[in-house]
């Protein structure tokens, strides 16, 4: 059981906030988000704010809470999932649900992804609150659930059912930027403005069937072999687009002879997958966000061990990039594994094709006077997040839960991962860039 002791001025400990958090289990599946929300809930109360919850099933909440405005610009939306990914099968140095603080790291699941943006988010709306902040235009807070499993339960219920409550919204915030991301000496600081689109396919062999004791050669098995394998040995083609271009032309003027060269060079199609190999960690992180990617992850074939089956398939989970569509996909996939295999799209859920970048300045000139030095630079999302969901709603959301992370640190590689962490200082950092956010909203 979490304490709900000293509620009143835990915004001033955003770090605290985050640890008990952590402490409700709310792994998905299946989520049981309930008591977490109950917590947020007491704890905007606690307050004066007025949350009203709502959820397709009981044990599944949402909460939604307004900070009244000026009126003089659009609502602002804050929103971020209260879920978090297993832990199962993985060893931990500390245990993933006791938020313990440890050389200055809070540790647990759902450090980073995403309960210290949840930490974040409640510590500038009840700061503002306390300190009788007006901002602009109304701040209204959404608490979610299921964002892990595809937002059924959270984020498109809410837009399927609620969407009077996001009336007049124009931008949000919401996972995931605002990071630090040291390249040599500078430190840059990706907000994401655009994210990869789901796009799954299914990709079936055929070929003759027959008795286990004969040797088959040839077969559905052999060709799906062949198929994994030039999926593990060759990218997709290369695809640029806008904010990738954005993201590699601004990294590149801030770097020095040759390093700006080089990188410049991923805007050659040409050479693109030659640079990105020389590049190391820095070329794995660019690499998806250049290509259209898919991993082999469920494979279907045969019901019997002596009968050799005529059809075996894979499922490949794709993510296709902004302004793409299933048949460039298709025709992406096509190119590296040739006519021998069926190829069939079993889901796609599109996002938009262009971002709306009003809100980037105003995010910019906290993150900057934050950090002086700092370098803001979109981001284009490899993975998929609630964002995809609110815009249909004509919401544009920048992934900003800010952090200032020390060197050697790799966000991406610790998300969702054993031993997921945060240093205890990037919360305060994250939740006063929020607070200033609100100061200065100008819709």
């Amino acid at each position: 059981m979490v304490s709900t002791s000293n509620m009143a001025d835990i915004y001033q400990r955003p770090a605290e906030l985050l640890q008990r958090l952590i402490q409700f289990d709310t792994t998905n599946p299946s989520g049981n988000e309930t008591e977490c929300i109950a917590y947020i809930d007491t704890l905007l109360k606690k307050t004066g704010l007025e949350p009203t919850r709502f959820a397709k099933d009981p044990n599944r909440p949402n909460l939604i809470t307004r900070l009244k405005g000026q009126g003089s610009a659009p609502p602002l939306l804050l929103y971020g999932h209260v879920d978090v990914v297993t832990t199962a099968d993985q060893e931990w140095t500390h245990p993933p649900f006791e938020g313990k603080l440890v050389d200055n790291f809070i540790w647990g699941r759902g450090a980073l992804d995403m309960k210290s943006g949840i930490a974040m988010m409640l510590s500038a709306v009840i700061r503002a609150r306390a300190e009788n902040l007006i901002p602009a235009g109304d701040i209204v807070l959404a608490m979610l659930c299921d964002e892990e499993a595809g937002g059924d339960y959270g984020a498109k219920y809410l837009v399927e059912n609620h969407s009077d409550q996001f009336s007049g919204i124009k931008y949000a915030l919401g996972e995931f930027g605002g990071f630090t991301r040291h390249v040599g000496p500078k430190r840059f600081y990706p907000i994401q403005i655009a994210e990869k689109q789901t796009c799954w396919i299914k990709a079936t062999a055929r070929g003759p069937g027959g008795h286990g004791a004969q040797p088959m050669r040839g077969g559905s098995m052999s060709k799906l072999a062949d198929l994994l394998q030039q999926l593990d040995k060759r990218r997709l083609p290369v695809r640029i687009t806008p904010v990738a271009r954005q993201m590699i032309e601004i990294t590149a003027a801030n770097m020095a002879f040759p390093k700006n060269l080089i990188l410049r060079q991923l805007l050659n199609p040409v050479l693109t997958d030659i640079i990105l190999n020389l590049l190391g960690d820095l070329g794995e992180s660019f690499d998806p966000l250049l290509h259209n990617t898919v991993n082999a992850t469920i494979v279907r074939g045969g019901d019997k061990i002596n009968v050799i089956p005529s059809a075996v398939s894979v499922e490949l989970d794709g993510r296709l990039l902004p302004g793409l569509s299933p048949e460039d996909m298709i025709k992406d996939l096509s190119q590296i594994i040739g006519d021998e295999v069926e190829l069939e799209m079993i889901k796609y859920e599109p996002g938009p094709a262009e971002p709306d970048m009003g809100l980037f300045g105003q995010l910019a000139s906290v993150l900057q006077d934050a950090d002086p030095g700092a370098i803001p630079l979109p981001l284009l999302l490899p993975a998929f997040t609630d964002a995809r969901i609110f815009s249909h709603l004509g919401i544009q959301t920048y992934g900003f839960t800010p952090m200032k992370l020390p060197p050697g640190f790799n966000f991406f590689k610790t998300i969702h991962a054993a031993d997921e962490r945060i240093p205890m200082d990037a919360v305060a950092f994250g939740a006063d860039a929020i607070y200033e956010l609100l100061n200065r909203y100008k819709g």
